[in-house]
């Protein structure tokens, strides 16, 4: 019989990625005993990604710590808030907006992220006939240095290779009231971070209350630093168990 009385931890990717992303951070907390499941994220807008992830950690049995890196942070933050299995949250790299807030108009306040210079604009069908809307990737030429700068290049061409698009609505569409008024949080802030934005991403985990851990690293903290990542999740367990 599996045990419900531990916190599954639940790991949720953001845009221009997929839950492979997780990879190393999975295998650090399987070897730590911890119960872990990544969940896919449609990427395709903060209403339907939302309901997505929703029903995804309804369906886990038992507690659940939500862990969202990037876009999916504002994904868990809205998730989260509709089900009463999830007991805390933690951000890597990741946003944590307010209710109505959209992630544009974050982006659009940060100083250190590049990403919006970096995206390429594509179409994607909407399943309605001939009606298309639009989705973002990020230029491969540009993807090493604004999202993953700190791991090794042919990594990141690989990485780029294999991105996941996300539909524009996921930077237009309102978030709804989060997760953080009501769970404890933690955050991991990556110091060198040019796609969220480090310094977006520290005054949104400063805002939530969150247990900050700043790191050296990129965008993608949770592959070049797997065992910080790993740490702070550990950390909130201990705290919420």
């Amino acid at each position: 019989m599996t045990d419900t009385s531990a916190p599954t931890v639940a790991l949720v990717h953001g845009a221009f990625a997929d839950s492979s992303g997780w990879n190393d951070v999975v295998r650090q907390l399987r070897a730590a005993g911890v119960k872990v499941q990544a969940v896919s994220n449609p990427l395709r807008g903060i209403a339907i990604d939302t309901a997505y992830v929703t029903s995804a950690l309804r369906q886990i049995p038992g507690p659940v710590l939500a862990v969202g890196h990037s876009y999916g942070g504002a994904v868990i933050t809205n998730a989260a808030a509709q089900v009463d299995n999830v007991v805390g949250l933690v951000y890597v790299a990741a946003f944590a907006p307010d209710e109505g807030e959209v992630l544009q108009d974050i982006e659009g306040d940060s100083r250190d992220s590049v990403l919006m210079t970096a995206l390429v604009q594509l179409q994607y069908p909407t399943g309605q006939g001939s009606q298309t809307a639009v989705e973002f990737e990020i230029d491969p030429a540009k993807f090493h240095d604004a999202f993953a700068a700190d791991v090794p290049e042919e990594e990141a061409a690989v990485m780029a290779a294999t991105q996941r698009p996300v539909s524009a609505f996921g930077f237009t569409e309102p978030n709804g009231t989060p997760a953080w008024k009501r769970l404890p949080s933690w955050a991991v802030v990556a110091t060198g971070d040019k796609a969220a934005g480090s310094d977006v991403v520290r005054r949104m985990a400063e805002r939530a209350g969150a247990t900050i851990t700043e790191v050296d690293a990129s965008h993608v903290v949770m592959i070049s630093q797997p065992q910080a990542v790993t740490g702070v999740i550990r950390q909130a367990l201990d705290s919420v168990t």
